[in-house]
């Protein structure tokens, strides 16, 4: 059984999961909007990844005896400077995700909940992977420059994308 505490705190994170999940998906619909394809594709999956993150928390939680209450999800933005600023809003986004995550398991070894603190791994190691992908889009971004010649290179690169990784 979670204690209060972890419950309310994986509650939390299960918005902010959705959160992300939501922010991808209006990133994807912007890069849409400027016929960057691959983008977008690369930030619907990404929108799927965070959605299967919080079933993951959200199956977590039922399978402890915990209850799930979902809570409201704020609007996220829908238009940006361009590619590198919503890259940028994405690395940054991560790296909160990753200090919500240090947080939740700062819970965890407060409650002496192990079993949380072992299911929390798996989070704490896939936001380094998180972290490292927008950083290198970020730099790639920045090395192309205004050059539209490698933004499309790029952007059919991401469209390679197959997997919600």
């Amino acid at each position: 059984m979670l204690t209060q505490p972890v419950q309310e705190a994986i509650n939390h994170q299960i918005k902010s999961e959705l959160h992300s999940a939501y922010l991808y998906l209006a990133m994807s619909a912007y890069c849409e909007s400027l016929n960057l394809r691959g983008f977008a594709h690369w930030m619907r999956m990404q929108s799927q990844e965070e959605l299967s993150h919080a079933l993951k928390l959200f199956d977590y939680v039922n399978d402890r005896g915990g209850r799930v209450i979902l809570q409201a999800i704020d609007a996220p933005p829908v238009d940006f400077k361009s590619p590198l600023e919503m890259a940028q809003e994405t690395l940054a986004h991560e790296r909160k995700v990753t200090a919500m995550i240090n947080a939740l398991y700062e819970v965890a070894l407060q409650e002496h909940d192990y079993a949380t603190q072992v299911h929390l791994q798996w989070f704490l190691t896939e936001q380094v992977e998180e972290e490292k992908n927008a950083s290198e889009i970020v730099e790639r971004l920045r090395l192309i420059g205004g050059q539209s010649a490698g933004l499309l290179m790029f952007d059919r690169e991401l469209g390679a994308r197959n997997t919600a990784e």
